[in-house]
C-alpha cells in the first residue's frame, strides 16, 4: 500500500519557492552564458560549464553533462541557444535516472515484512532529527504504525530532541540513558517495534566523522545486532546532508559512503540557498538515488523527491 509523499496539494509549489534563489542564480547565469548568441558554440558550453560549477553541481558531473551537451550538438548539428533549458532538464533529468532516482510521488512498502527498518546517518546539524520527526509524521499521517530509536547516545541533546518529535508527532521512541550502547537501544527498538506490529522503524544515530573507525565499528555493530531480531534489517540506510553547505555535503556524503552502504539520500535546507545543485551532483558521484529533499520548516516540507519536478523547477518548464 503507497502513500503520498507530501500529503500536500501544494507539493509543486512548494518545490518552486524552495528551488527559487538557486533557480534565480542559475538562470542569471545562463542569460550572461548565452548573451549575443543565437547557438550553442563552445564558448557557450564553456560559459555552462562554469556556470554549472558554480551552482555546486560539482565538477565530475558537470564534465558529465557538458559531454553529453557536446554530443547532443554534434549529432543536431544547430542547437538554438533558446533550447539550451531544455536540453539541460533533459540531460540532468536522464542523470539522475540512472542512479535509480524515480519520480517519487508515492512510496510503497514492502509487503513480505515488517516493519521495514530506516537507519539514519548523518554528521550533527544536518537536520537528521528533524527530517526523522517529519517522516514519522508523514507515515503516520499514512496511517502506518511508526517507532522511532534513540540510538545517538553521544549527546544528551539528541535523545531529547528525538523524544520531543516523537511526542509532537505521537510515536513511540525508544530510548536508553545517555552515554549507553547504540547498538542495545536499536536492539531494544527492533524487539519493541515487533511485538508492537509497527509497520516502520526509523533510528537515528550518532552523528560524527571525527574518528570513522569508531563510526563504522559503531555502525556495523548496530547492524550486526538488528539483524538478531530481523535478518534483513534494515531496510535502508538514509544519510542526511544539509544542501546549503553544497560541496562540504559532497565530502561528508563520501565519507559516510566510504564507511556504510548508504541506500538513499534525504537532502535538507534547499530553501534559502542557492546550492541547490548539489543535489544532481552528489546523487551522481555517489550513484546513490536521493530519496526526500527537504524546502522548509513545515511537516509538508520534506518531500519525496521527484527527478522530473525538480529539473522543471530549476530550470523553468519550456
Amino acid at each position: 500500500m503507497g502513500f503520498l509523499g507530501l500529503f500536500n496539494k501544494q507539493k509543486k509549489e512548494t518545490l518552486d519557492k524552495g528551488l527559487e534563489k538557486t533557480k534565480q542564480s542559475v538562470f542569471e547565469k545562463l542569460t550572461r552564458a548565452v548573451a549575443g548568441k543565437s547557438t550553442v558554440d563552445d564558448e557557450v558550453l564553456d560559459d555552462l560549464e562554469e556556470v554549472l560549477i558554480t551552482s555546486d553541481v560539482g565538477v565530475d558531473t558537470t564534465l558529465k553533462i557538458i559531454k553529453r551537451i557536446e554530443e547532443r550538438v554534434a549529432r543536431d548539428k544547430y542547437v538554438s541557444t533558446s533550447e539550451l533549458n531544455g536540453i539541460l532538464r533533459d540531460e540532468i533529468a536522464a542523470l539522475l535516472a540512472e542512479n535509480n532516482t524515480e519520480d517519487g510521488d508515492s512510496w510503497e512498502l514492502p509487503q513480505d515484512h515488517k516493519p521495514y527498518v530506516i537507519l539514519v546517518v548523518g554528521v550533527n546539524g544536518v537536520g537528521k532529527t528533524t527530517t526523522i520527526g517529519k517522516l514519522a509524521w508523514q507515515l503516520k499521517q499514512a496511517g502506518k504504525k511508526v517507532y522511532l530509536g534513540a540510538a545517538d547516545t553521544f549527546r544528551a541533546a539528541a535523545v531529547e530532541q528525538i523524544c520531543i518529535w516523537g511526542e509532537r508527532v505521537g510515536v513511540p521512541v525508544v530510548k536508553q540513558q545517555m552515554g549507553a550502547d547504540p547498538a542495545s537501544v536499536a536492539f531494544d527498538t527492533l524487539q519493541s517495534a515487533k511485538a508492537n506490529d509497527a509497520d516502520v522503524v526509523l533510528i537515528d544515530t550518532a552523528g560524527r566523522l571525527h574518528n570513522k573507525v569508531g563510526l563504522m565499528n559503531e555502525l556495523k555493530k548496530i547492524k550486526e545486532v538488528m539483524r538478531k531480531v530481523i535478518p534483513e534489517a534494515p531496510d535502508e540506510v538514509l544519510l542526511v546532508l544539509d544542501g546549503s553547505t553544497g560541496q562540504n555535503a559532497f565530502e561528508q556524503a563520501k565519507q559516510f559512503a566510504a564507511v556504510t552502504q548508504v541506500t538513499s539520500l534525504a537532502i535538507t535546507k534547499l530553501d534559502g540557498t542557492a546550492k541547490g545543485g548539489v543535489v544532481v551532483g552528489i546523487s551522481d558521484q555517489l550513484k546513490v538515488p536521493v530519496k526526500y529533499i527537504g524546502l522548509g520548516e513545515g511537516m509538508e516540507d520534506l518531500q519525496l523527491f521527484n527527478r522530473r519536478e525538480f529539473v522543471d523547477s530549476l530550470f523553468g518548464k519550456s
